[in-house]
């Protein structure tokens, strides 16, 4: 059965939060909204929140959540005004490096005066030949004081942790991020699967007609997407 694999040294085991899949991390935010907003849409339907919106939820459940492996927060110094990053001075590696600011080009917008970052992931992880993984921040995380970058990796050729580069965004001076807070968000894919070609081209006339008919159900059925439109997913290699 392919799957993913998640290592890390065996001193670590149990002592740092593990990988889990994404749906186990859905947001705060997202989680206490309601799915209605107790009036009607435009069109007479119930007026719903982005909370029953299953494209916003099928995208925030794919692949797997990386959590922060120890409580990291930030101090003001009292004189210089300046934050500082902290953390407990008797762990096995700090979290948190800085990248040179002329590695994203920081003298000029739109990174102009940023100090880039990186949180270390303890976390190797191996895919089956022919599989490479993106790395995401967190997606639709907004709740979190840090933008991460995004990138790929051939997974099934790398032996050593994909660290996750970051800006800080936050600007509450004073703030504790806990040791199981999302970090990153790997998303693996099969390279052979990826779409290589595409036709750019104007709708004809059936097509239209198909998109008109769509739209219009769209506005006056109450749930055609999770009836009709979404397929039913995999389960995933984690079961």
């Amino acid at each position: 059965m392919t799957k993913i694999e998640f290592l890390c040294p065996p001193d670590l085991l149990g002592r740092i939060p593990a990988p889990q899949p994404a749906a186990k991390f859905l947001p705060e935010w997202f989680r206490d909204l309601d799915r209605e907003m107790d009036m009607k849409d435009a069109h007479g339907l119930p007026g719903l929140t982005v909370r029953a919106c299953l494209p916003v939820a099928d995208v925030m459940a794919q692949g797997w959540i990386i959590p922060t492996p120890f409580d990291i927060w930030t101090v003001v110094d009292p004189q210089t005004r300046a934050m500082e990053f902290r953390w407990a001075s008797d762990l096995p590696f700090a979290p948190i490096d800085a990248h040179h600011p002329g590695q994203i080009g920081a003298e000029y917008p739109p990174f102009e005066g940023a100090q880039p970052l990186k949180l270390i992931n303890p976390w190797r992880v191996v895919l089956p030949p022919g599989w490479s993984a993106s790395f995401l921040h967190p997606v639709n995380h907004f709740e979190l004081p840090f933008a991460a970058f995004n990138g790929t990796v051939d997974c099934d050729a790398l032996d050593v942790p994909v660290n996750v580069p970051f800006l800080w965004t936050s600007t509450r001076g004073a703030l504790r991020m806990p040791a199981g807070t999302p970090m990153v968000q790997v998303i693996p894919f099969e390279r052979a699967a990826q779409m290589r070609q595409a036709e750019v081209r104007a709708e004809t006339a059936e097509e239209q007609a198909r998109r008109q008919a769509a739209n219009s159900r769209k506005h006056s059925e109450e749930s055609v997407y999770a009836r009709e439109w979404r397929r039913r997913h995999e389960k995933s290699p984690s079961g």
